[in-house]
């Protein structure tokens, strides 16, 4: 019976039937029932990673507008990137920090032709929506939560661009580029971003535009993927997640969300502590890269230990890589042992095994192509 009314509690994406009339078998993501496989998770990897591109609902990602004249002075107060850089039809990455420079939530932010349009992880959209809601009583300042009443799908791999060519009359031409069209009557607005480290389109339209819109990019060659896949996807591209790889407990500078912060901006909340451990030099710890010399079984939370025995840090996100034929992780480890080459211990349920240091990502894909 318990069982039954999770279920029942989940919220469900606009797109349910539709993945499940493609064969999916569903899971429980931040709430959400999504699509967990469509039944052959190696070739939805397969179809990211080498053949063709694959086709993701991410529509449980919170969807947030920001409009009005005093829009860009009061986000900039609150984010670590600098918007006042940021031009129409771009997107940037940003963090929202509390005043002690630690972790709210990450997010992209993108300039629209009236506005500013945020994507934010389904774990931290309610906490981002609620920290700017606070504003709109402070100025000219409007906030409008899109997230219920829109979909998004994203296109990923070394195809998305000619797949999603095949759908609309122009996609954005440069990497971090937003684009806003009129498809079927309604608006249209495309993000060029990778989730995967391959290539990728980002598409959100309205509701009622989203079953057209799945069933068109799968007839031009976009291959229905899970959250299985897209979860390994991730790992490999060295991207964290909110709620497993980071959350209010890390200083937004120990998450390896670099290009998320200014530091020649003007003041932003937070922005104390994290221009000072800077200047100090360095964060006691920071997210990383772990190889495994084969398929190896680790849990995330799995201690992390030096050559010598002392305990260095923590797994957050383990996965095997198929493309590289081992397993790797994502973990946190002290400062003076980041180099990459670096080997560390970390335990198992088999003992101990050896792991070396890598930078992130772990693999780059057609994303880091020119």
């Amino acid at each position: 019976m318990s069982e039954t009314l999770e279920q029942i509690a989940l919220k469900r994406l606009p797109l349910d039937a539709v993945h499940s009339l493609y064969g999916a078998a569903f899971r429980n993501e931040d709430g959400w029932r999504v699509p967990a496989n469509y039944g052959d998770t190696d070739s939805e990897y397969v179809s990211v990673r080498d053949e063709s591109s694959g086709l993701i609902d991410l529509t449980s990602r919170g969807r947030i507008r920001v409009t009005g004249s005093e829009a860009l002075m009061f986000l900039n107060g609150l984010v670590t990137n600098d918007m006042k850089t940021l031009g129409e039809n771009q997107w940037m990455p940003a963090a929202f920090p509390n005043v002690q420079g630690r972790l709210l939530a990450a997010v992209r932010i993108a300039r629209t032709s009236d506005g500013f349009l945020i994507d934010t992880e389904s774990a931290t959209h309610d906490r981002v929506l609620k920290t700017i809601e606070r504003f709109t009583l402070a100025g000219d300042f409007k906030v409008a939560d899109l997230t219920q009443s829109t979909t998004m799908l994203t296109v990923q791999g070394k195809s998305a661009k000619d797949i999603v060519e095949k759908i609309v009359s122009q996609v954005p031409a440069d990497r971090n580029g937003t684009l806003e069209i009129e498809w079927r009557e309604q608006a249209l607005t495309l993000w060029r971003g990778t989730h995967t480290a391959e290539d990728g389109f980002d598409l959100i339209v309205p509701t009622e535009n989203a079953t057209a819109l799945w069933d068109m990019l799968v007839e031009a060659g976009a291959h229905p993927t899970g959250y299985d896949v897209f979860e390994k996807l991730r790992i490999e591209a060295g991207i964290p997640r909110f709620g497993r790889d980071m959350d209010e407990s890390n200083v937004v500078t120990e998450t390896n969300l670099d290009d998320a912060v200014s530091y020649t901006k003007g003041c932003y909340l937070g922005q104390e502590i994290i221009v000072r451990i800077k200047h100090r030099g360095h964060v006691a710890k920071k997210l990383t890269g772990l190889v495994f010399e084969k398929e190896t079984a680790i849990d995330s939370g799995a201690a992390v230990q030096s050559e010598a025995g002392a305990e260095i840090g923590r797994v957050t996100s383990p996965t095997f890589s198929p493309s590289l034929g081992r397993t790797v992780a994502l973990a946190y480890l002290k400062y003076e042992f980041l180099s990459a080459g670096t080997t560390v211990k970390v335990n198992s349920s088999k003992g101990q095994v050896s792991a070396t240091v890598t930078e992130l990502p772990f693999i780059r894909g057609t994303w880091y192509r020119d």
